[in-house]
């Protein structure tokens, strides 16, 4: 994957996670408790879907960062190589996700 593809597919992802955190905004929500209106397992189960909704989102900003550290990456003339050995990291892998920081071996703890 060249820098400019690489550069390309990161800037899409980020423009898709703040897609996704505009639709998923409402999932986030409090959860208001209106007696009346919703019974006790309604009321569990918004509240079970707003932590999944918490928890996405939790996901994307993990996501988000990852992609801006590997755009840092790229301007600084760094991507593509491991920033715990130095190492090139494979090509497959950069392909599959261009924000990978480690190579497999650092990644696996090796």
């Amino acid at each position: 994957m060249t820098e400019d593809a690489a550069r390309t597919a990161l800037t899409e992802r980020l423009a898709e996670l703040d897609r996704l955190d505009a639709l998923s905004e409402e999932g986030r929500a409090p959860v208001t408790l209106q007696q009346d209106s919703v019974g006790r397992l309604s009321r569990m189960d918004a509240m079970q879907q707003q932590a999944m909704a918490q928890a996405e989102e939790r996901r994307r900003v993990a996501e988000r960062s990852r992609i801006r550290a590997a755009l840092a990456r790229l301007d600084e003339g760094e991507w593509g190589y491991c920033v715990a050995c130095g190492e090139e990291i494979a090509e497959g892998r950069l392909r599959n996700d261009p924000s990978v920081a480690r190579c497999v071996g650092c990644a696996a703890g090796g």
